[in-house]
């Protein structure tokens, strides 16, 4: 049993309506309220597996009217499952909501949930760039707008919950993941994702942070694998992010994680989903349970002896809903509550939080008129201005020896199996790749150009040849691909990854990595071309980072893009053609080989490349790095002499275009911790500024930085901010340091509370 302190932590005042309907619910109809409904998914597996081991774990009821006898929680991917005309299906939805209200004795509408990772995964929905490339933008107020027009499309067709953004900070680019995630940096993670809080929960939609905590770190970069995070590991580098989203964003929703940390599956650990969120952090939302993830701590964890006991466990710990459906909330767990086994207080707990947050969404008053629903744009010019900006702002230039700009009338070849390829421009979130891609037979619904179509409407007609597929080893194309640039000024290689779930992609979940050599056969086709002496420009679409030395040493130019969205080849075609500066920086190292895994920047100097190790563990190219047609120059960097910990520093510098077009600068703060009681990275960020300027122009940029930026769990594992030197710098990257100053904190060590949040301030003058 558990303790009344323990069953009352973190519930949000309810008002006099929610608390009357909860001591008029029967156990029953109290357990209705915390479970989803996944409709027409009960094992036949229709349209394939858009989820892990969804056949075997689906309940075998799965339509409304059988299901929901006595209320429901909430509708599980009602336009995400399978193509389904969005007025259609919104008036489809708004027929079972007034079902609900009807033939149920409370009449409580269910919450509706979707995923929204690259944009609303549904049918004929904007998508957007996938996160890796809202990292590479530095750029959270336009990630804000982009949340909002999600928002919008979500809230058009009746749908109150999100399920986004993932916040996992990437630890190993083998992890199938990685092109979910933002950033290897958990401050530029945390601030990105915070933003993208803030614009879909303006919309009155509920956003959910993913996933809770530690997922990314899984051991050999394997999906649903457990996790070896030592307590500081977690503390400083996974948590910080959730954290910033829950009392900066003020997010109303968090998903746990499938892993298990030392032994500890997330779904079952109390000290995470109750004493760190509500206890410390002041949660007061919904937790809910990735999907299956209760029922996974019997078969998958082995926690539990039986679904009920997983059920006991989860609810204990401080899952609040059971998604995607209901298989152990519902009659495993009432027996359990029925014998007196379990505390129905728990119960109580959780479903106060639900109805507290569907009175929140107007729900508790809402009416449904299927014949109100009018005509629905899920893709309006708007919202595909913002992806086409983000995009843009995404793209990184890696290297360039002055073959780009492309100059008018050069002959161009376009080759690769990317080249020609929409699905190539999606992450595995995409609806294109996520469900469209098991319903052959149907149109994308969007216009979506391919690299080629784009380049051809900048530089006009190009050769082309595919020369490979993403996977496979056929060699057949690569003679017509080494034609076309043996006859071209510059060939375009326009290679890297296909999305999928399960194994179905090179990239995505469930599609990891044992290699970070290109897949398949494209390296020797690059390789090929190489060969003829024609400068190749090599263009990667991908969801991971690759280790691409021999590239970045002999390939004309290298441009990297991390799935950039329905728009992203017209942003690529801008880029390579001189129509756009490109503006990105990398949001994740490019390493060096496979062994380097699991790697990150923020590494101590024990990590660091050494002569007492054979291996070369420095990267490729570094967190941060991007380069631009035009240069900017760095210099009057002034940073206060001394500040008390706890208090708050200003860190200044001059930055000028000195180059001959506008461009935009990503200005990044470093600081190294000179002397602590714990071993610290090398370098940290600090804090990032996206600067436009316009040729010759100079403009001074204020950072203004609380010293909680610098704190870290003691040897005590409290996080502290300690007294002593820090090196502060400026740079274009984490190793290319351009002007440094020391910074004395001064004082006592403070020990950091939630009371200290504040997030780096900037100034543009």
């Amino acid at each position: 049993m558990t303790s009344t302190t323990a069953a009352h932590a973190g519930v949000p005042a309810a008002s006099e309506r929610v608390r009357d309907l909860v001591a008029r619910m029967t156990l029953e109809e109290k357990l209705a309220q915390l479970v989803g409904l996944w409709e027409g998914r009960g094992g036949s597996g229709e349209g394939g597996d858009v989820a892990p081991m969804q056949d075997a774990m689906q309940s075998d009821v799965d339509e409304l009217e059988g299901f929901a006898t006595h209320g429901l929680g909430q509708l599980t991917r009602v336009f995400g499952t399978t193509p389904v005309e969005p007025v259609e299906q919104a008036r489809a939805l708004a027929r079972k909501q007034q079902w609900l209200q009807r033939e149920t004795r409370l009449g409580i509408p269910a919450l509706v949930h979707e995923e929204c990772l690259t944009g609303l995964a549904a049918w004929k929905a904007t998508t957007f760039p996938a996160p890796p490339s809202w990292g590479a933008s530095f750029d959270p107020a336009l990630v804000e707008r982009m949340g909002a027009a999600i928002g919008e499309s979500m809230r058009s067709l009746g749908v109150h919950q999100g399920l986004a953004p993932v916040l996992d900070v990437v630890r190993d680019a083998r992890w199938g993941r990685v092109e979910e995630c933002i950033s290897e940096d958990p401050y530029l993670v945390g601030t990105v994702a915070t933003a993208y809080v803030r614009g879909v929960q303006s919309t009155g939609v509920v956003a959910t942070l993913k996933h809770f905590a530690g997922y990314s770190n899984s051991r050999a970069g394997r999906n649903l694998a457990p996790v070896h995070a030592g307590p500081r590991e977690l503390a400083d580098v996974f948590w910080p992010p959730f954290e910033m989203a829950v009392l900066d964003g003020e997010v109303g929703s968090v998903m746990n994680s499938y892993t298990e940390v030392d032994g500890v599956p997330s779904a079952a650990d109390e000290s995470l989903l109750t004493d760190l969120l509500r206890g410390r952090w002041g949660f007061e939302g919904t937790v809910v349970a990735d999907y299956f993830a209760v029922a996974f701590l019997h078969s998958l964890h082995g926690v539990a002896g039986d679904l009920g006991d997983a059920a006991a466990q989860a609810l204990t710990a401080g899952i609040d809903v059971e998604l995607p459906t209901g298989t152990a909330y519902l009659e495993p767990l009432a027996e359990l509550v029925r014998s007196g086994r379990f505390d129905e207080g728990l119960v109580d707990r959780a479903l106060v939080r639900v109805l507290v947050q569907k009175e929140r969404l107007g729900l508790l008053d809402a009416t449904f008129d299927p014949d109100a629903v009018g005509e629905i744009d899920l893709d309006p010019p708007a919202h595909r201005e913002i992806a086409e900006r983000l995009a843009e702002e995404s793209v990184v230039l890696l290297t360039n020896d002055g073959v780009l700009p492309l100059s008018p009338g050069r002959r161009v070849a376009v080759v690769g199996p990317n080249a020609h390829a929409t699905e190539a421009l999606f992450g595995c979130y995409s609806f294109s790749n996520h469900v469209l891609s098991q319903h052959p037979g149907y149109e994308l619904g969007l216009d979506v150009a391919t690299v080629r179509d784009a380049l051809t409407g900048e530089l006009g007609d190009v050769a082309y040849a595919r020369g490979c597929d993403v996977r496979g080893t056929s060699t057949e194309g690569f003679a017509e691909a080494v034609e076309a640039a043996r006859g071209a000024d510059v060939a375009v290689a326009v290679m890297g990854d296909l999305a999928g779930l399960f194994g179905r992609g090179t990239s995505g979940e469930g599609c990891d990595a044992d290699s970070l050599e290109l897949p398949g056969v494209q390296r020797a086709l690059v390789e090929e071309l190489l060969a003829t002496g024609t400068p190749v420009v090599l263009v990667l679409l991908t969801g991971r980072p690759y280790a691409i030395d021999w590239a970045v040493e002999r390939c004309a130019a290298v441009v990297q893009s991390f799935f950039p969205g329905q728009e992203g080849a017209r942003a690529l075609a801008g880029v390579l053609s001189g129509r756009i500066n490109p503006s990105g920086h990398l949001p994740l190292t490019m390493p060096r080989s496979v062994g380097a895994q699991p790697y990150s920047y923020l590494h101590p100097r024990l990590g660091a490349a050494s002569s007492v190790s054979n291996l070369d563990t420095a990267p490729v190219l570094p967190f941060g790095h991007g380069l631009s047609y035009t240069s900017f120059a760095y210099d009057e960097l002034v940073v206060s002499a001394q500040v008390e910990a706890g208090g708050a520093f200003t860190a200044s510098v001059r930055v000028t275009n000195t180059g001959d077009r506008a461009g935009a600068d990503v200005v990044q703060l470093y600081a190294r911790d000179l002397v602590a009681s714990v071993t610290r990275p090398m370098v940290q960020l600090l804090g990032y500024a996206r600067l436009e300027l316009g040729a010759g122009e100079s403009r001074t940029v204020t950072f203004d930085v609380p010293t909680t930026r610098l704190a870290f769990s003691d040897r005590r594992l409290v996080r502290v901010v300690e007294p002593g030197d820090v090196e502060v710098s400026v740079g274009t990257s984490c190793l290319d340091l351009v002007e440094t100053r020391t910074l004395t904190v001064t004082g006592e060590v403070h020990e950091v509370t939630t009371a200290d949040r504040r997030t780096v301030g900037v100034a543009i003058d």
